[in-house]
């Protein structure tokens, strides 16, 4: 389980991908020797598994599922990617409740500032959209952002300085493809009325 608050902007430095899967490795400033092999960490907003570590690279493994499900396979050498360590029993929840499953990769669809904002604009699939509501929770490359409005194909978010600057989507551009996770609450919710619904009596 993570909570969406980007700790730091890895550096691909190795990037082996085919159809049997890929071996991503990146350079963080993460602190290697709270690692270990076999351990969780969020990469785009994927969960993965550790797999080597040397200094402060770190290998995870990514299967031909995840290859084809997220955006990592538009990854290449030199690109940052949004990094979080497993939240710990204990610690504050200061995002939202992110899997680290992604749903769907959308597409970033317009970017505009004002003020000290960026706002972006991201094309959804309907699977993602009929899950958002105004102010709810999504995660994008693993950022845990707040929807400022949305329809079932597209919703907006305003990104905070600190959030453009210590994150990816500071080097994202129109037509980007990006990692969407709805919130987890919405899935339940929708699979209880779904369930529900079934079972009513004159429903079917």
């Amino acid at each position: 389980m993570f909570t969406g608050l980007i700790e730091d902007v890895g550096r691909v430095s190795r990037w082996r991908a085919g159809a049997d899967g890929g071996e991503l490795t990146f350079e963080t400033a993460l602190p290697g020797r709270e690692f270990s092999l076999g351990d969780s960490i969020a990469v785009n907003g994927c969960c993965l598994t550790v797999v080597k570590k040397a200094g402060r690279r770190l290998t995870v493994d990514v299967s031909p599922e995840t290859l084809q499900r997220t955006n990592l396979a538009d990854v290449s050498e030199g690109d940052g990617v949004n990094l979080e360590r497993p939240l710990k029993v204990g610690d504050r929840l200061g995002g939202h409740q992110v899997t680290g499953h992604v749903d769907a990769v959308g597409q970033i669809a317009r970017i505009h500032q004002s003020g000290d904002f960026t706002y972006f604009r991201f094309r959804a699939p309907g699977a993602v959209g009929r899950l958002l509501v105004p102010k709810g929770s999504i995660a994008v490359n693993g950022i845990s952002l707040t929807v400022n409005e949305c329809t079932s194909r597209s919703f907006s978010v305003a990104i905070i300085p600190f959030t453009l600057a210590h994150t990816n989507l500071q080097s994202r551009g129109v037509g980007d493809r990006v990692n969407l996770e709805a919130d987890i609450i919405g899935k339940y919710v929708l699979q209880f009325v779904k369930a529900y619904r079934m079972g009513a009596p004159g429903s079917k």
